[in-house]
This record gives C-alpha cells, sequence and structure tokens, in this order.
C-alpha cells in the first residue's frame, strides 16, 4: 500500500489498524545487508567459520517504509524485485511528501497496489481502525473459491481508457476485487467489488480521464432469443454482472481529491526530469565525509581512514586456513593479511548556486525586475529544503553588476532587491562576463553553478563599452562559447513579446535551453526554473 499523509493523528490511526500485520521498519537509507543478510560477524571470529544472519527481505510479511518520498533509486528496484520474486513479502510505503513533485519513486509506486490519501481528513472523521485477526483468516480461505470470470479484461480496458501503461495495474486491481469480495464474504466477483478495485489500485496511476461521456446509440436493440433456448438463463445471469465501463471510471474520478491527481502526476514529470538533469549540486567522491559508500580495497594513508568492520569482515572466514597455514601465530590472535583492508568511502554532495542574470535596461526594465526580485524570494524560499544558493546579476546602461552575491540569506536577499535601478542600454556581453566569472568563483568554492538568464537578446554594447552593436554581437558570442566550453549549465528565458532568432542563436553557442516566456510574472518564472532544472 502506498500511504500518502503527513505524520499525526490521522496516520496514527491507519497505523494503529495496520499493527496486527507486525511489521518490520525500514528507512531509506537501509544497507544491502540489512536487506539481504550477509556475515555474522561476532559468530565467525568466534568460531573461526563462516556464520550468516538473514536479512529483511528472507523474512515472510509486511515491511513498512518510513520517508519513503525519500527513497532513493537503487532501494526502491531492490524492493520491487523482491515484492516481484516473494509473494509472501508485502510492503506499507509511507509517503509524507510536502511539496508538489515529491514522491516515490516509479519502480516503488508501480509495484504497491493500493493507495490512499489521507491529507484530506480531519481527526473528527477519523476513529481507531481494528482488524481481526480471525476475520483475515476466514477471508484468506474464502479467497482461494474466487475466480477471476471476466473481471480481468474489463479492468483491463478501464486501464486503457485511462491511459494507464503500466501492465501490472490491471493485475493488481484483480486482486483487490477478489480481496474485498472475500472480504465481505461474498461467493464472486460482483460491481462493487470492482469498483473499490478501480478506486484503490487505479485512480491515482490515470494519465487521463475520458473528457466526454459516451453518446447514447440510436442502434435498435437486437431482437431478444427465443424463450425455449436452453442457455438463455444463463446469459441473462451473465448481463446482470456486467457493469458498463463508465461506472468504474467514474469510481476512478469520484476517488481521487481536487487536485490530487495533478500533483501525482507532476511528481512524476520531476522524477523524470531529475533523472535527467539533478536539481542538486555534483556528486563527488570524498575521503572524509558525506554519504556513507560501501568501502574497499586499499592502504591507509594520504587522508584515507581504515573501516575496521569492513576489514574485520574480510578477514573473518579465512582465520581457520590461516591458522592452519602458520601454526606457529597465537591462536587468540586475529590474523590479518594486507588484501583485508577496507578503506572508508564517502559521497559529498555540493551546493548549488543559481545564478540569475536579469536584462534591467530598457522601458520594460522595471516590470523584468519585479518578476526576478519575486522570483529570486520564491525560489530562495524552497532552497532552505536543498541548501541552494542564489545570486544576481544585473545589467543596464554600460556595464553589468553583480547585484546579489551567492546567498542563502532571505532578510539579505530582500534587502539587496529593494531599489535595484533599471533603464538605459544593453550591455549583454558585460552581462555574460560577470556570470562567467561568478561561475568560475562559485566551483572554486566547491559549489554547482547554473545560469538562468532572462533578456530580450538585443545586446547593443561591446565590452569595451562602446555602443557598437556589431561589436557587442562578436563579444557576447565569444563568451557564450566559453561558457558552453566550461560545461556551465545554463537556461535562456526569452522575455520579449515575439521570440527573437539572435538569442536562439546565442542559446545554442552557449548549449542552454531556451524558453520563450513573454509574460511571465514571478510565480510562473520560478516554477518554470524548478521544472527545467530538475529543482
Amino acid at each position: 500500500m502506498w500511504l500518502r499523509g503527513r505524520a499525526g493523528p490521522v496516520r496514527d490511526h491507519v497505523l494503529a489498524g495496520l499493527a496486527v500485520l507486525a511489521p518490520r521498519k525500514l528507512h531509506p537509507y537501509t544497507s544491502d545487508e540489512a536487506l539481504m543478510g550477509g556475515m555474522d560477524l561476532s559468530a565467525t571470529l568466534a568460531t573461526g567459520e563462516m556464520h550468516r544472519h538473514a536479512g529483511l527481505l528472507e523474512h515472510a510479511g509486511c515491511l513498512m517504509l518510513t520517508m519513503a518520498e525519500r527513497c532513493p533509486p537503487g532501494l526502491a528496484v531492490r524492493l520491487g524485485q523482491a515484492l516481484d520474486s516473494d509473494p509472501r513479502l508485502s510492503l506499507v510505503a509511507l509517503d509524507e511528501a510536502a511539496e508538489d513533485g515529491e514522491g516515490l519513486p516509479n519502480a516503488l509506486a508501480d509495484r504497491l497496489g493500493l493507495f490512499l490519501d489521507i491529507d484530506g481528513f480531519a481527526w473528527s472523521d477519523t476513529a481507531d481502525l481494528a482488524l481481526n485477526p480471525a476475520l483475515i483468516a476466514t477471508a484468506q480461505t474464502r479467497l482461494r473459491h474466487i475466480a477471476k470470470g471476466t473481471a480481468l479484461d474489463r479492468l483491463t480496458r478501464v486501464a486503457a481508457e485511462l491511459a494507464i501503461p503500466s501492465l501490472r495495474a490491471p493485475l493488481l486491481a484483480l486482486a483487490c476485487a477478489r480481496a474485498h469480495a472475500a472480504w465481505r464474504g461474498g461467493a464472486q466477483i460482483e460491481e462493487q467489488d470492482l469498483q473499490v478495485a478501480v478506486a484503490l489500485v487505479m485512480a491515482h496511476k490515470a494519465l487521463a480521464f475520458p473528457e466526454d461521456a459516451p453518446q447514447p446509440d440510436d442502434t435498435p436493440p437486437p431482437p431478444e432469443p427465443p424463450q425455449d433456448q436452453p442457455d438463455q438463463g444463463r446469459d441473462r445471469d451473465q448481463s446482470e454482472m456486467d457493469i458498463p465501463d463508465e461506472i468504474l471510471i467514474e469510481a476512478a474520478r469520484a476517488a481521487l481529491p481536487p487536485g490530487l491527481l495533478a500533483k501525482l502526476q507532476a511528481a512524476r514529470v520531476a522524477r523524470q526530469a531529475a533523472s535527467a538533469n539533478s536539481g542538486a549540486g555534483a556528486k563527488r567522491k570524498s575521503m572524509r565525509r558525506g554519504r556513507p559508500m560501501p568501502s574497499r580495497a586499499g592502504k591507509p594513508g594520504s587522508g584515507a581512514r581504515v573501516d575496521v568492520i569492513a576489514t574485520l569482515r574480510q578477514a573473518a572466514p579465512w582465520q581457520k586456513m590461516r591458522r592452519a597455514m602458520m601454526p606457529g601465530r597465537a591462536v587468540d590472535r586475529l590474523l590479518l593479511m594486507p588484501s583485508d583492508i577496507r578503506i572508508k568511502r564517502y559521497q559529498e554532495q555540493t551546493d548549488r548556486v543559481l545564478i540569475f542574470v536579469v536584462d534591467a535596461s530598457g522601458s520594460a526594465a522595471l516590470a523584468r525586475l519585479a518578476e526576478a526580485k519575486g522570483a529570486v524570494e520564491l525560489m530562495l524560499a524552497e532552497a532552505y529544503s536543498s541548501r541552494d544558493h542564489v545570486a544576481l546579476v544585473t545589467f543596464r546602461g554600460h556595464a553589468a553588476e553583480l547585484s546579489l552575491p551567492p546567498t542563502r540569506s532571505l532578510v539579505q536577499t530582500k534587502r539587496r532587491l529593494a531599489g535595484l535601478p533599471g533603464g538605459g542600454a544593453t550591455p549583454l556581453a558585460d552581462a555574460l562576463q560577470v556570470a562567467l566569472s561568478t561561475a568560475e568563483q562559485a566551483r572554486r568554492h566547491g559549489m554547482t553553478p547554473t545560469l538562468a538568464m532572462l533578456t530580450d537578446g538585443r545586446g547593443n554594447i561591446a565590452l569595451d563599452g562602446s555602443a557598437n552593436r556589431v561589436q557587442a554581437g562578436l563579444d557576447a558570442t565569444r563568451l557564450a562559447k566559453i561558457i558552453a566550453a566550461k560545461a556551465i549549465p545554463a537556461l535562456v528565458i526569452d522575455t520579449s513579446l515575439r521570440p527573437k532568432p539572435q538569442l536562439a542563436e546565442l542559446s545554442a553557442q552557449m548549449g542552454a535551453t531556451l524558453i520563450a516566456l513573454p509574460r511571465a510574472d514571478a510565480r510562473s518564472l520560478s516554477a518554470t526554473l524548478s521544472a527545467a532544472l530538475g529543482g
């Protein structure tokens, strides 16, 4: 089950009801050894023979993944493989996503059958939830005798109507329908079972709902068969069990609170964008700090630290053989070889700095500056969770300036943004030079820079300060190519009412993504930047 909702009394009621399943808890950074088992170091060292302990995935029962919205792709794949291969396992994913674009990895969400969103429930709408183990056992016995009939065909058609690409969805919905029929004491799948299955399994996976209801068919109905046909009664019973697909689709539509489907779809898009262009800083290996990585063989020194536990794990299985080969050594000592030594490794993630380069020239300068100020403040408010920095380069008149150095201080940002001037000529080349210098300085400080330029592309001031449009274009082209050569990610937003071909050429030379946004306000600008930069 995918349980979406923030921690609180409502979720506590649901978890209390699930306590009868005795779930074993996981966290997003559970190690592979805890999941799949490994060597029992104490027993191996004590006996000199290899002993192992079982992992969480080797025991039948229910697992509960806390903070599932932070689940890394590797863990999602391992859990998905375990759910596919072992029918004795079940998983409850606790998704505490607080912002749009957060959610479960696709590899995990696709394998979880039931979906429940509890954020819309108030405390007064809840009650204690108790599951009777005896009723569960009775339902499990009854489940063996409930046939699928034509339910899978109908659920497959409904999945196609909802544009669900996953082949697992109809199968999971069929399992849900059979389980619901067994739970209510039925002998076969009926209409209410299919409606519950579509609401709980398919609704949140829908990519589209049919916009128009099907038009009534004016074709006259076929004549009824003669009364003396022997199969008439069976055909009538079968037709009474058939449910129009439209009823199941409406059940899926009614199951979702307003706006939830859009949030889930935004989360899918954000995860896909993040996989291609992560909004976080660059990852790099480190010997001293960061997220722990598996140790590897090596020699201590030059800042490297020995992973004592990993070293003991490597040496323990060989102790009996080594004592037999070296009989003169004391039996109460651990015999280590240079090949046993394991070195600690970490993965350090650098901070990202988003450098806004804002055109403050011309008659529309005041509007563009107001939009940029609002977007910077919105992006900075979001940066607290991802630990991003924000900088602002403005250009007008005959020069560009770094109006706001990289910062995470919202108070300082508002103070520095207030009263920024606008109007005058467009020193686009100088703006690229200042932005390049700011990005290189950020890299020297261990940060990952990204440029976001807002301009209409009408540069008319060269680097030497002269009002020479041709030279200004040549200077801007040269600097754009330098930015591309230094592999600095960039985004160019065309704020002119009509897209300019010269700005498209400049973006291509810079290796930047070009987005036309002629009437951008601060909120749409912030949303566009977040989506385009994977943040």
